[in-house]
């Protein structure tokens, strides 16, 4: 058996998200995608096994590339003003294709949903390096019952929920927060 090429797989990944660009994501499938590298199908059968284990890393791609460039998109000071700001950047995110492309997972929903726990895995520890660099909350609010780990978790199933059902703002989720972390 030949030796994958990881170069040949992430040219194949970005064939496949200029399919889904241009003609949709109803358009990938393993012939399509060989046609669009010039390679033979069973070359693409020797990175991805089908249309969903496709779909799977194009979403997988999508998350890691939005993670990135939202540490750089989110600039305010204060841990709950970049909050704002990354539900904003996560809204339209989800609006342009992440949303489309997690829908369409299909007989890999199980899949998808489990590497987007990794990806929120990713999101919770960007979130605590940002809280550990808001000098206005306390070091001393953190215990054994009420750890920073526990709250960043608390802040994400809240997000999450809010960004899933399409909520217009997070003032509510601000609010909890800063009373907790600022005392205000």
């Amino acid at each position: 058996m030949r030796k994958k090429d990881d170069t040949l797989r992430e040219a194949l990944l970005d064939f496949a998200c200029e399919i889904a660009d241009t003609e949709g994501i109803q358009a990938i499938n393993i012939r399509a995608l060989a046609k669009k590298a010039n390679v033979a199908t069973g070359t693409v059968y020797n990175y991805f096994t089908s249309k969903d284990e496709i779909l799977l890393a194009i979403t997988e791609k999508y998350w890691q590339q939005t993670l990135l460039e939202m540490k750089t998109a989110v600039t305010s000071g204060s841990f709950c003003e970049q909050l704002q700001e990354i539900f904003i950047f996560l809204k339209e995110q989800i609006q342009k294709s992440a949303g489309t492309l997690m829908g369409s997972l299909g007989n890999a929903a199980a899949e998808g949903y489990t590497r987007m726990m990794s990806m929120q895995s990713e999101l919770e520890t960007e979130l605590i390096r940002r809280m550990e660099q808001d000098n206005d909350i306390p070091g001393d609010i953190w215990d054994e019952t009420f750890t920073q780990r526990q709250f960043v978790r608390f802040i994400m199933m809240n997000l999450m929920l809010l960004l899933k059902t399409q909520a217009s703002d997070i003032n509510f989720l601000i609010a909890i927060i800063k009373r907790s972390i600022y005392g205000t």
